[in-house]
């Protein structure tokens, strides 16, 4: 049987491999340093590469291992991150003009945590700018193209990460969560993404867009090596006021455990309406029915607030955006408008030029949200409403192990096709944004592909720091369905 090229190794695969000597961190890096040589031109899903800097570490994981020091389950494995962790000594942009130039003093806790374990760092993926957005055409740095079709997004607000692990130009990569961020442009990529319960991964160094709903996770090409990846970032942080001191299960084991017995809720609310397309109605459908051949057993469940959901988290994410980003004046860090009479025509102007349309949408609509006799009819009510939706939670998962739903409305559509419609772009995320308000864990897995061949993902969700039975039931969903794990780049 003919071996696999080596970028299409699976990211546990990568490090088995080089952990036993098969292959060394070089010979795998410099492969994928000229797939993102030959690919990111067309992709533009890096917006910072480092070979020097990969290689020198690559050479240093080749020497320890000679040495017979293996440092971590990543010993050696060429990964990526989304430009929104802070990178000692690596331009860190969040895609925004305002952060052009920002190299920041320290690394987030991600960072430290992946490179800890022994990776290598290929470099930054590019994003919607601060994370606003759900198709990466929000980023000062151009838009990603998705690797299976070059003429549409690859969602957003991970896209970069999405399509450099689709396209084979990292074996993994970490993205963030604040509204579907990871798990719809996995979706239509063609990938899993995971968004961990909230608490469960640092939020230390990553850059802040909505503090009380951001979270990181793992994008990869299969349920293992998401779950592996998750385990290398888990865990408490004392430097992260919001991170949780529980227990970090093991993920990998449950990802190859049985189904058997596993209770799936299917929300009816996820189901109704007219913006769902039949594609990925039947894909999902499919989804269950792996499940339900290896034991589990179908619930329906109602979920009776989700129509709330998309109005209250444009009131809360925007008006943490308000506050967070206030930080960008041009007097600490950052981009600054030069030529000004005074310190408040510069940071007007600072902030007027360094932003682009859509965070500054977003940063005029929390303010108003927040104002003075705004605050309790629009701010005040969300997070009401918001308690209602994690209160729905509590009680389907009283029913329910985990719940079963479509990740995205539809697949990856064109490019420019929503950018002048941005209530139509918000709804693109429907069906993930009711995870966060609630705080709890969401994965989505690929389950099928639409009649165009464009991937289809299922979203699963469980209560608070369940996420071991996301990957149970992702692993089951995934080992029925095989489906191809790099995308075949068309044009």
């Amino acid at each position: 049987m003919a071996i696999a090229p080596v970028h299409e190794w699976t990211l546990l695969e990568a490090a088995r491999r080089v952990r036993e000597g098969e292959v060394s961190s070089r010979e795998l890096t410099e492969a994928l340093l000229a797939r993102i040589a030959a690919l990111n031109p067309k992709i533009n899903a890096y917006l910072t590469v480092l070979p020097e800097r990969a290689m020198a570490q690559a050479a240093a994981c080749d020497e320890e291992r000679s040495r017979g020091t293996i440092r971590g389950a990543l010993h050696g494995v060429p990964v990526g991150l989304k430009d929104i962790f802070c990178t000692r000594g690596v331009r860190t942009t969040c895609g925004s003009r305002i952060l052009h130039n920002f190299d920041p003093p320290y690394d987030a806790t991600v960072t430290s945590m992946v490179l800890s374990a022994g990776a290598v760092l290929l470099g930054k993926h590019n994003m919607d700018e601060f994370a606003m957005g759900s198709s990466t055409e929000t980023s000062h740095f151009g838009v990603t193209r998705n690797p299976w079709d070059l003429s549409r997004i690859p969602g957003g607000s991970s896209g970069g990460t999405a399509a450099a692990v689709a396209a084979a130009m990292c074996f993994g990569g970490i993205g963030t969560d604040t509204g579907g961020s990871i798990r719809q442009p996995a979706s239509l990529c063609g990938v899993v993404g995971v968004k961990p319960t909230y608490g469960r991964v640092s939020r230390y160094g990553m850059i802040a867009f909505a503090s009380s709903l951001d979270q990181g996770g793992p994008i990869t090409r299969s349920v293992a090596d998401a779950a592996l990846l998750l385990s290398v970032i888990a865990g408490y942080d004392r430097r992260d006021s919001t991170s949780v001191d529980v227990p970090v299960p093991d993920y990998l084991a449950a990802a190859g455990a049985r189904v058997n017995g596993l209770r799936v809720g299917l929300p009816r609310e996820y189901f109704e309406g007219g913006g769902l397309d039949p594609a990925v109605k039947a894909s999902v459908e499919r989804a269950l029915k792996a499940l339900t051949d290896q034991g589990a057993t179908a619930v329906e469940v109602s979920l009776p607030h989700t129509s709330y959901a998309l109005s209250t988290y444009y009131l809360v994410a925007p008006a943490e955006a308000s506050s967070n980003l206030a930080r960008y004046d041009g007097v600490r860090y950052g981009h600054r408008a030069e030529g000004s009479a005074g310190l408040i025509e510069m940071m007007s102007r600072t902030r007027a030029e360094g932003f682009g349309a859509e965070v500054k949408r977003r940063i005029m609509i929390g303010t108003y949200a927040l104002s003075a006799g705004y605050y309790e009819a629009f701010y005040g009510k969300a997070q009401k409403v918001r308690t209602l939706i994690r209160e729905d939670f509590g009680k389907a998962f009283g029913q329910v192990d985990v719940l079963l739903t479509p990740t995205a409305p539809t697949p990856a559509f064109r490019l420019g096709e929503k950018t002048d419609d941005p209530l139509t772009m918000y709804l693109s995320d429907i069906y993930t944004i009711p995870c966060n308000l609630a705080g709890i864990p969401g994965l989505s897995v690929p389950c099928g592909l639409s009649a165009e061949g464009l991937p289809v993902g299922a979203q699963l969700l469980a209560n608070h720091f369940r996420e071991e039975t996301l990957f149970t039931a992702a692993g089951a969903i995934e080992r029925a369905i095989p489906l191809p794990r790099v995308a075949p780049i068309t044009g």
